[in-house]
Protein backbone atom coordinates (compact mmCIF):
# COMPACT_ATOMS: atom_id res chain seq x y z
CA UNK A 1 0.00 0.00 0.00
CA UNK A 2 1.36 3.44 -1.08
CA UNK A 3 0.85 6.31 1.64
CA UNK A 4 -0.60 8.66 -0.91
CA UNK A 5 -4.94 8.89 -1.98
CA UNK A 6 -3.43 10.93 -4.74
CA UNK A 7 -4.53 8.94 -8.45
CA UNK A 8 -2.27 10.60 -10.79
CA UNK A 9 -4.55 9.40 -14.01
CA UNK A 10 -7.61 10.58 -12.11
CA UNK A 11 -6.07 14.04 -11.33
CA UNK A 12 -5.53 14.53 -14.95
CA UNK A 13 -8.65 13.50 -16.18
CA UNK A 14 -10.48 15.75 -14.00
CA UNK A 15 -7.65 18.53 -14.80
CA UNK A 16 -8.43 18.51 -18.12
CA UNK A 17 -11.98 19.59 -17.47
CA UNK A 18 -11.14 22.02 -15.01
CA UNK A 19 -12.84 24.87 -17.53
CA UNK A 20 -16.09 23.62 -17.42
CA UNK A 21 -16.97 23.32 -13.67
CA UNK A 22 -19.37 26.39 -13.48
CA UNK A 23 -20.65 25.93 -17.08
CA UNK A 24 -24.36 24.34 -16.59
CA UNK A 25 -24.51 22.72 -19.90
CA UNK A 26 -20.87 21.74 -20.38
CA UNK A 27 -19.25 18.45 -18.49
CA UNK A 28 -20.38 19.00 -15.36
CA UNK A 29 -23.98 19.09 -16.15
CA UNK A 30 -24.96 16.28 -14.03
CA UNK A 31 -23.63 17.49 -11.49
CA UNK A 32 -24.96 20.88 -11.10
CA UNK A 33 -27.81 18.61 -11.67
CA UNK A 34 -27.22 16.50 -8.28
CA UNK A 35 -25.71 19.47 -6.20
CA UNK A 36 -29.29 20.88 -4.87
CA UNK A 37 -30.02 17.55 -3.33
CA UNK A 38 -26.48 16.82 -1.70
CA UNK A 39 -26.44 20.45 -0.18
CA UNK A 40 -29.84 20.00 1.01
CA UNK A 41 -28.48 16.95 2.41
CA UNK A 42 -26.11 18.69 4.31
CA UNK A 43 -27.95 21.79 5.09
CA UNK A 44 -30.44 19.89 7.05
CA UNK A 45 -28.24 17.14 9.03
CA UNK A 46 -25.83 20.27 9.87
CA UNK A 47 -28.67 22.48 11.33
CA UNK A 48 -29.91 19.51 13.33
CA UNK A 49 -26.77 18.16 14.50
CA UNK A 50 -25.32 21.85 15.41
CA UNK A 51 -28.96 23.19 16.40
CA UNK A 52 -28.74 25.59 13.69
CA UNK A 53 -32.12 27.45 12.36
CA UNK A 54 -31.81 25.74 8.55
CA UNK A 55 -33.91 28.80 7.33
CA UNK A 56 -31.64 31.66 8.85
CA UNK A 57 -29.91 34.18 6.29
CA UNK A 58 -26.02 32.59 8.11
CA UNK A 59 -26.57 29.91 9.72
CA UNK A 60 -23.58 28.19 9.89
CA UNK A 61 -21.59 30.90 11.76
CA UNK A 62 -18.66 29.55 13.43
CA UNK A 63 -18.31 26.00 11.74
CA UNK A 64 -15.61 25.42 10.31
CA UNK A 65 -16.05 22.88 6.90
CA UNK A 66 -13.68 21.25 4.98
CA UNK A 67 -14.43 20.19 1.11
CA UNK A 68 -11.93 17.09 0.21
CA UNK A 69 -11.68 16.91 -3.70
CA UNK A 70 -14.05 20.31 -4.09
CA UNK A 71 -13.12 20.61 -7.29
CA UNK A 72 -14.49 24.06 -8.74
CA UNK A 73 -15.76 24.57 -5.50
CA UNK A 74 -19.82 23.92 -6.29
CA UNK A 75 -20.11 22.88 -2.72
CA UNK A 76 -18.31 25.57 -1.21
CA UNK A 77 -19.67 28.40 -2.31
CA UNK A 78 -23.30 27.60 -1.01
CA UNK A 79 -21.89 26.72 2.11
CA UNK A 80 -19.75 29.74 2.74
CA UNK A 81 -22.93 31.61 2.05
CA UNK A 82 -24.78 30.02 4.43
CA UNK A 83 -21.67 31.36 6.74
CA UNK A 84 -19.58 28.44 7.24
CA UNK A 85 -15.76 29.02 7.29
CA UNK A 86 -14.80 27.24 4.08
CA UNK A 87 -11.73 25.16 3.33
CA UNK A 88 -11.45 23.22 -0.19
CA UNK A 89 -9.12 21.03 -1.00
CA UNK A 90 -8.41 19.64 -4.36
CA UNK A 91 -5.08 17.56 -5.63
CA UNK A 92 -4.83 19.11 -9.28
CA UNK A 93 -3.68 22.54 -9.02
CA UNK A 94 -5.84 23.62 -12.09
CA UNK A 95 -9.32 22.70 -10.18
CA UNK A 96 -8.06 25.11 -7.44
CA UNK A 97 -7.33 28.12 -9.86
CA UNK A 98 -10.96 27.40 -11.21
CA UNK A 99 -12.27 27.65 -7.48
CA UNK A 100 -9.97 30.88 -6.64
CA UNK A 101 -11.01 32.92 -9.65
CA UNK A 102 -14.71 31.66 -9.45
CA UNK A 103 -14.74 32.65 -5.51
CA UNK A 104 -13.55 35.91 -6.51
CA UNK A 105 -15.68 36.98 -9.08
CA UNK A 106 -18.83 35.97 -6.74
CA UNK A 107 -17.14 38.19 -3.81
CA UNK A 108 -16.21 35.36 -1.82
CA UNK A 109 -13.95 34.53 0.89
CA UNK A 110 -12.89 30.59 0.69
CA UNK A 111 -10.01 29.18 1.55
CA UNK A 112 -8.89 27.12 -1.29
CA UNK A 113 -5.55 24.53 -1.37
CA UNK A 114 -4.23 22.23 -3.62
CA UNK A 115 -3.45 19.59 -1.51
CA UNK A 116 -4.49 16.23 0.27
CA UNK A 117 -6.35 14.93 2.97
CA UNK A 118 -3.33 12.85 4.36
CA UNK A 119 -1.25 16.31 4.41
CA UNK A 120 -3.95 17.83 6.27
CA UNK A 121 -3.61 15.33 8.89
CA UNK A 122 -0.12 15.45 9.58
CA UNK A 123 -0.98 19.51 9.79
CA UNK A 124 -2.61 18.77 12.40
CA UNK A 125 -6.08 20.31 11.27
CA UNK A 126 -9.12 19.68 12.40
CA UNK A 127 -13.00 20.69 10.96
CA UNK A 128 -16.76 20.90 12.06
CA UNK A 129 -17.57 19.62 9.14
CA UNK A 130 -15.96 16.94 6.37
CA UNK A 131 -17.20 16.92 3.35
CA UNK A 132 -16.26 13.29 1.48
CA UNK A 133 -18.34 14.23 -1.51
CA UNK A 134 -17.99 11.80 -4.92
CA UNK A 135 -14.16 11.40 -4.07
CA UNK A 136 -13.66 7.67 -3.13
CA UNK A 137 -13.90 6.50 -6.15
CA UNK A 138 -11.37 8.67 -7.62
CA UNK A 139 -8.61 7.92 -5.11
CA UNK A 140 -5.82 4.99 -4.47
CA UNK A 141 -5.80 3.75 -1.34
CA UNK A 142 -9.57 3.57 -0.39
CA UNK A 143 -8.41 2.54 3.95
CA UNK A 144 -5.80 5.54 3.89
CA UNK A 145 -8.05 7.85 2.24
CA UNK A 146 -10.92 7.55 4.69
CA UNK A 147 -9.00 7.29 7.71
CA UNK A 148 -7.16 10.28 6.89
CA UNK A 149 -11.09 12.32 6.60
CA UNK A 150 -12.35 10.81 9.80
CA UNK A 151 -9.26 12.10 11.25
CA UNK A 152 -9.77 15.78 10.08
CA UNK A 153 -13.45 15.30 11.94
CA UNK A 154 -13.42 17.57 15.73
CA UNK A 155 -14.77 15.72 18.31
CA UNK A 156 -18.57 15.97 17.84
CA UNK A 157 -18.05 16.81 14.24
CA UNK A 158 -19.37 15.21 11.16
CA UNK A 159 -18.65 13.92 7.96
CA UNK A 160 -20.58 13.37 4.88
CA UNK A 161 -19.90 11.02 2.77
CA UNK A 162 -21.12 10.48 -1.21
CA UNK A 163 -20.49 7.73 -3.99
CA UNK A 164 -21.69 5.03 -5.96
CA UNK A 165 -22.67 1.72 -5.09
CA UNK A 166 -21.22 -1.66 -6.51
CA UNK A 167 -24.49 -2.94 -7.90
CA UNK A 168 -24.91 -4.79 -11.48
CA UNK A 169 -27.69 -1.89 -11.52
CA UNK A 170 -24.71 0.94 -10.99
CA UNK A 171 -22.78 -0.31 -13.51
CA UNK A 172 -25.57 -0.43 -16.55
CA UNK A 173 -26.92 3.05 -15.23
CA UNK A 174 -23.70 4.88 -14.11
CA UNK A 175 -21.33 3.95 -16.38
CA UNK A 176 -23.29 2.57 -20.06
CA UNK A 177 -26.26 4.39 -19.22
CA UNK A 178 -24.34 8.16 -18.36
CA UNK A 179 -21.66 7.51 -20.00
CA UNK A 180 -21.79 5.78 -23.12
CA UNK A 181 -25.64 5.69 -24.47
CA UNK A 182 -26.89 9.32 -22.85
CA UNK A 183 -23.75 10.94 -22.91
CA UNK A 184 -24.52 12.83 -19.47
CA UNK A 185 -20.36 12.30 -18.53
CA UNK A 186 -17.43 11.50 -20.69
CA UNK A 187 -16.77 8.13 -21.17
CA UNK A 188 -14.12 6.87 -18.26
CA UNK A 189 -15.26 9.10 -15.95
CA UNK A 190 -15.81 6.09 -13.34
CA UNK A 191 -14.53 2.95 -12.94
CA UNK A 192 -17.28 0.33 -11.75
CA UNK A 193 -14.88 -1.92 -10.09
CA UNK A 194 -13.63 1.50 -7.50
CA UNK A 195 -17.02 1.56 -6.39
CA UNK A 196 -18.35 0.64 -2.92
CA UNK A 197 -20.92 -0.68 -1.25
CA UNK A 198 -22.81 0.94 1.45
CA UNK A 199 -21.70 -1.67 3.83
CA UNK A 200 -18.07 -1.17 2.99
CA UNK A 201 -18.64 2.62 3.53
CA UNK A 202 -20.27 2.09 7.02
CA UNK A 203 -17.19 -0.11 8.61
CA UNK A 204 -14.57 2.29 7.11
CA UNK A 205 -16.20 4.90 9.13
CA UNK A 206 -16.81 2.35 12.01
CA UNK A 207 -13.00 1.55 12.20
CA UNK A 208 -11.83 5.00 12.02
CA UNK A 209 -14.07 6.16 15.21
CA UNK A 210 -17.17 7.69 13.77
CA UNK A 211 -20.47 6.45 14.46
CA UNK A 212 -23.22 5.97 11.27
CA UNK A 213 -26.17 8.53 12.02
CA UNK A 214 -28.34 8.56 8.72
CA UNK A 215 -28.05 7.08 5.21
CA UNK A 216 -29.58 7.65 2.11
CA UNK A 217 -30.26 6.71 -1.58
CA UNK A 218 -30.33 9.38 -4.40
CA UNK A 219 -32.27 8.67 -7.60
CA UNK A 220 -32.88 10.93 -10.42
CA UNK A 221 -36.39 11.51 -11.54
CA UNK A 222 -36.56 11.74 -15.20
CA UNK A 223 -40.44 13.26 -15.40
CA UNK A 224 -39.33 16.17 -12.98
CA UNK A 225 -35.79 16.05 -14.09
CA UNK A 226 -34.21 16.43 -10.47
CA UNK A 227 -32.45 14.25 -8.25
CA UNK A 228 -34.34 12.95 -5.33
CA UNK A 229 -33.20 12.08 -1.85
CA UNK A 230 -34.50 7.82 -1.86
CA UNK A 231 -34.48 4.83 -0.24
CA UNK A 232 -33.54 3.41 -2.70
CA UNK A 233 -29.31 3.13 -2.40
CA UNK A 234 -28.87 0.75 -5.32
CA UNK A 235 -26.62 3.38 -7.52
CA UNK A 236 -25.83 6.55 -5.64
CA UNK A 237 -26.06 7.68 -2.12
CA UNK A 238 -24.85 9.48 0.70
CA UNK A 239 -23.98 8.23 4.34
CA UNK A 240 -23.92 10.87 7.34
CA UNK A 241 -21.31 10.08 10.93
CA UNK A 242 -20.38 12.51 13.65
CA UNK A 243 -17.27 12.11 15.83
CA UNK A 244 -18.29 11.53 19.50
CA UNK A 245 -17.74 14.84 21.39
Amino acid sequence: MTQTTVNDAEIAKFAAMAEEWWDPAGKFKPLHKFNPVRLRYIRDHMARHFTRDANAIRPFEGLRVLDVGCGGGLLCEPLTRLGASVTGIDAAERNIGIARTHAGQSGLDIDYRATTSEALVVAGERFDVVLNMEVVEHVDNVPLYMKSCADLVAPGGLMFTATLNRTARAWALAVIGAEYVLRWLPRGTHDWKKFLTPEEIRALLQRNGLTVLDQTGVSFNPLADEWRASPDMGVNYMVLAARPA
